[in-house]
C-alpha cells in the first residue's frame, strides 16, 4: 500500500498557483514568443493610428512639426472612441494629470478637520472603465469575426481535387481574421470523360477584412453558378465581370482574377487574366512564361471584354498563381519580397511536389517578414504535371 503523500506546504501551493495563473494568462507561450507577439501588435497599432500623420504635419518644422504630429496622433486615437467614451477618457486624463488635493475646516469644537483625496485613483478607475467597455466590444467583434472566418473556410475548397497525372496545392493567409482573397478548383464535366475540364481560379478583392470578405463570398457564389454551365471561359469571365460590377460600388470594390481551364488529357490551358498578377509557368527545361492575356479587373467596366490566352502544361512544368500579398510582403526595413524570389524558389526546388514548394514558400515568407504586420492577404495555388 503506497504511503500517503504529505500535504503541500503553503509556499509550494503558492508557487503552483502562480504557475497555473501564468500558464492561463500566457497560454503556454514563452517570454520571447510573447514579446514577438507584442512587437507585432504594437507595429500594427502604430500603423493604424499613424496613418496620415505625415500629411497633417507637412510644411511644419521643428517644435511646430512635433506639436502638429502630437495633436494629429491625439485626435487619431480619440476619434476611434464613441463620444461618451471620449468624455470619460478625457476626464480620466485630467484626473491623472492633476495633483492629489484636499481641504480642511474647523468644526464646532474648534478642532481642525482635514480631508485628503487622491484624484489619480479616480482617474485610474475611469481609465479602467473605458478599457472594460472597449474590451467588451472587442470580444463581441472577435466572436463575430471567428464565425465569419469559419464560414469563409467553408466556402474555400478542402482537399485538393485528384487529377491523374497532376498535383495541386494551395493555401491562403489573411492579413486580418477574414480575407478578400479567393481560390477554387472546380471540375466541369463534359458529355464524355475525355471532355472534362478543370477550372482553376485565384481572385483578390480590393480592400481588406469584412467588406472584402463579403464581396469574396459574392464572387464565389457567382462563379459556382456560372461555371455549372458549359459556357466558354471568355463568356464565364464576362459574366463574372457583370456580377462584380453590380456589387463594386462604382468600381471602388473591383476584383482582380485569374481563371484557367485545364484539359487534363492534353495539358492544354485556356486562361483569362483580369488585371491579376501574372502567374508564373516554370517549364521543365527551366524557361519561365508569364500568363498575361486577359483584360482589366472585374467590377470596373460593365461591358469589358476579355482576351483568351493559351498555353500548355507539359510533364515537369509547374504553374504558380499568387495574389499581390505574396510578392508585396514587406519586412522591417520596408523591402518587398518580390516576384524574382518566387521564381528563384521554384527553380531551386523544381523537383519538389507542389505541396513541398508551397511549404517552402511560406517558410521563406515567414523568415523574410519576421514580426512585420502585413497589409494584404497572401494566397498561392500551384499546379504541376507529373
Amino acid at each position: 500500500m503506497p504511503s500517503p503523500q504529505p500535504p503541500a506546504s503553503p509556499k509550494s501551493r503558492l508557487k503552483d498557483g502562480a504557475e497555473q495563473f501564468w500558464q492561463r494568462v500566457s497560454e503556454g507561450l514563452e517570454v520571447n514568443q510573447l514579446w514577438s507577439q507584442f512587437e507585432k501588435d504594437a507595429r500594427s497599432s502604430y500603423r493604424l493610428y499613424s496613418a496620415g500623420l505625415a500629411e497633417r504635419a507637412e510644411g511644419q518644422t521643428g517644435a511646430h512639426r512635433g506639436w502638429a504630429v502630437a495633436k494629429a496622433l491625439f485626435w487619431a486615437i480619440i476619434e476611434k472612441l464613441s463620444p461618451a467614451r471620449r468624455v470619460l477618457l478625457l476626464l480620466a486624463l485630467v484626473l491623472l494629470l492633476f495633483p492629489s488635493g484636499g481641504f480642511s475646516y474647523t468644526n464646532k469644537s474648534g478642532q481642525v478637520e482635514s480631508f485628503q483625496f487622491d484624484l489619480h485613483v479616480w482617474g485610474g478607475l475611469l481609465m479602467f472603465v473605458v478599457l472594460l467597455l472597449e474590451l467588451a466590444d472587442r470580444v463581441v467583434m472577435k466572436r463575430d469575426l471567428e464565425i465569419a472566418k469559419d464560414i469563409q473556410a467553408w466556402l474555400l475548397p478542402g482537399a485538393p481535387l485528384r487529377i491523374p497525372g497532376y498535383e495541386i496545392a494551395y493555401a491562403t493567409r489573411p492579413a486580418n481574421t477574414v480575407a478578400g482573397d479567393y481560390y477554387d478548383v472546380i471540375l466541369r464535366p463534359g458529355p464524355a470523360s475525355s471532355d472534362d475540364r478543370v477550372l482553376f481560379v485565384v481572385a483578390d478583392v480590393a480592400g481588406k477584412s469584412i467588406p472584402a470578405a463579403m464581396l469574396m463570398a459574392t464572387f464565389q457564389a457567382s462563379l459556382r453558378t456560372l461555371s455549372s454551365s458549359r459556357a466558354p471561359l471568355a463568356e464565364l469571365a464576362a459574366g463574372l465581370n457583370r456580377y462584380a460590377c453590380s456589387n463594386s460600388q462604382g468600381g471602388v470594390r473591383f476584383t482582380t482574377a485569374f481563371l484557367a481551364e485545364l484539359d487534363p488529357s492534353t495539358g492544354d490551358i485556356a486562361y483569362v487574366n483580369a488585371g491579376h498578377n501574372a502567374p508564373i509557368l516554370r517549364k521543365g527545361h527551366g524557361a519561365v512564361e508569364r500568363l498575361e492575356a486577359g483584360g482589366i479587373p472585374m467590377g470596373i467596366l460593365d461591358e469589358a471584354s476579355y482576351q483568351l490566352g493559351a498555353t500548355q502544361l507539359s510533364p515537369g512544368d509547374c504553374l504558380v498563381v499568387f495574389t499581390d500579398g505574396v510578392v508585396e510582403a514587406i519586412n522591417a526595413q520596408g523591402d518587398e519580397y518580390g516576384e524574382a524570389e518566387v521564381i528563384q524558389l521554384v527553380s531551386r526546388r523544381a523537383a519538389s511536389t507542389p505541396a513541398q514548394l508551397l511549404r517552402g514558400l511560406l517558410e521563406e515568407l515567414d523568415v523574410f517578414v519576421g514580426n512585420t504586420p502585413q497589409h494584404d492577404d497572401m494566397t498561392c495555388l500551384l499546379l504541376k504535371r507529373g
